[in-house]
């Protein structure tokens, strides 16, 4: 299990790496799951690959405690009280906006891919 994490942890610290090295805009963690995922693809072996026993272990582990991982998150939005009474509109349009967009996003990303698994048929 510690196996798992160390390499779960490597790939964070390395997509942070890259992230400031070379400016990007896109979070640090975001290109670490994209270098975990494409380590899991090269060094898989056969056609169905396999997630390796330590790093599925601790990512069970973590996803059982996810609950605890938000505990800090809910106590910032509480610290933040008087910034989200004085703000409410824009973080409410925000939130709605954004919700609609990523199923419209979704919805357009699933139409395109079936389609094109159909082979172009409607």
């Amino acid at each position: 299990m510690i196996g798992g994490f160390f390499l779960l942890l490597a790939c964070d610290l390395l997509g942070e790496a890259l992230r400031d090295a070379a400016h990007l805009p896109i979070p640090g963690p975001v290109i670490g799951m994209l270098l975990l995922a494409i380590f899991l693809v090269a060094f898989s072996r056969g056609a169905d690959p396999e997630v390796p026993p330590e790093l599925e272990r601790s990512a069970e582990t973590l996803i059982a405690n996810m609950g605890l991982l938000f505990v800090p998150a809910g106590a910032g939005v509480i610290a933040q009280t008087n910034v989200l009474e004085a703000q409410w509109l824009p973080i409410l349009a925000s939130l709605i906006g954004s919700t609609l967009l990523g199923l419209v996003a979704t919805a357009l990303t699933m139409h395109l891919a079936m389609r094109g698994s159909m082979g172009g048929a409607k």
